[in-house]
């Protein structure tokens, strides 16, 4: 789950984290009166969406720019004007662009230099691990492809966390000194506390700047939160912004499924994130191209069959579905009747092969024969690859 910059504030400020003021506003009208509140000039007008490359992205009514520079309240109402309903594109929203449907306005700073810092959870180390760099206000992909040198790396102790010591290496390796030191300490130990008890996955903060009256503040933020804790804070629950989310993937976590579209056209419903990627790679093997990534998890109910089959179908690209179940917790005769009943209810007139392996497969596979309904069984996961991605072509 991803957040907002305005919902990052109010975090960066509930943990101590030092950060400009903002207000966010729904309306052109509540701009300017944000604009009024906060006072002064040298204010910024940040349109609210999921996607990087704000600054340089241009909105569908030709208007350019998600982040403008005012100095009113009355020019906070004039570009949060054009702003709002209005569909932002970046490089990272793609061509479909995003909508804003809130903007933040918030005080702008006078920057000397532009740092990068995050905290995340390095799978290869088993640990969560400080990622910084001297080189902020870019793509951090960017730094470490062309000035690797230039990215510095700190594992923290799974049990005895951050140490003061580990901040202070940091600090001074990005260069700062004396009081810049002290403050980029307690950003650094704010920033892993967050991290920590709200159960992110990732902390990014891009850029950390440091102003012209030696001040250090973190000025954007990207989260990244854990899902399977979420249930500890319904608090970050309560941030959610569906409207920002791929509608099948938000109908998906309601039934507790684990999906994400991609861009091929034949659908995969798979039992397992291991055998899902496995059948995506054997679809991609013969020719075909995956639409999805459906793992039903090791227990789904016909409930969520019928519901998986809904969400595949929502995709107008997809043109047939690799059903791939290997029995484990999961019974075969459970996958078969809720195949059944989803084709059913959908009136399914695409091509659909099912390869079950398992507990209780013989009976399964016996429901689907006597289903009457036009349904491929295949032996074996390249027997099912090549027989859906055959229909799929000859269609």
């Amino acid at each position: 789950m991803n957040i907002h910059e305005y919902q990052a504030k109010e975090l960066f400020e509930k943990y101590g984290v030092a950060t400009p003021k903002g207000i966010v506003a729904s309306s052109a009208e509540e701009a300017a009166a944000a604009a009024a509140t906060i006072g002064g000039t040298g204010l910024v007008v940040k349109a609210q969406v999921h996607a990087g490359g704000r600054g340089k992205g241009t909105f569908k009514n030709g208007f350019k720019g998600g982040v403008h520079v005012i100095n009113t309240a009355e020019e906070a109402k004039d570009i949060a004007a054009k702003m709002l309903g209005q569909t932002l594109v970046t490089h990272q929203t793609g061509p479909e662009g995003k909508l804003v449907s809130k903007v933040l306005i918030a005080k702008s700073v006078d920057i000397t230099k532009e740092y990068y810092f995050a905290v995340l959870f390095d799978r290869g180390t088993s640990s969560h691990a400080i990622i910084a760099s001297t080189e902020g206000g870019m793509n951090i992909e960017d730094v470490a492809a062309n000035t690797p040198e230039k990215i510095i790396k700190e594992f923290v102790h799974p049990t005895i966390g951050l140490q003061p010591y580990q901040c202070r290496k940091i600090a001074a390796e990005l260069g700062f000194r004396g009081p810049l030191m002290n403050q980029a300490v307690k950003i650094f130990t704010a920033l892993f506390n967050l991290y920590l008890k709200t159960d992110c996955a990732m902390v990014e903060v891009n850029p950390l700047a440091l102003t012209t009256d030696n001040q250090l503040v973190a000025l954007d933020a990207k989260f990244g939160f854990d899902d399977n804790a979420l249930y500890r804070h319904p608090e970050i629950v309560a941030m959610r912004d569906k409207s920002e989310e791929d509608p099948r993937e938000v109908a998906a976590s309601e039934f507790n499924l684990n999906y994400i579209g991609l861009d091929g056209n034949i659908a995969c419903l798979v039992n397992g994130a291991g055998l899902a990627m496995s059948t995506m790679d054997i679809i991609k093997l013969h020719g075909g191209e995956p639409a999805n990534f459906l793992d039903v998890g090791g227990g789904a109910t016909k409930e969520q069959v019928t519901a998986a089959f809904k969400i595949i179908l929502g995709d107008p690209n997809v043109k047939g579905i690799l059903v791939n179940i290997f029995g484990g917790i999961m019974d075969c005769q459970i996958i078969a009747d809720g195949i059944i009943a989803a084709a059913k209810e959908v009136s399914l007139s695409i091509p659909l092969v099912v390869r079950l392996e398992g507990n209780n497969v013989e009976a399964g596979k016996a429901t689907l024969a006597a289903s009457g309904l036009a349904i491929t069984s295949a032996e074996g996961l390249t027997d099912a690859a090549q027989k859906i991605v055959d229909a799929v072509n000859a269609a």
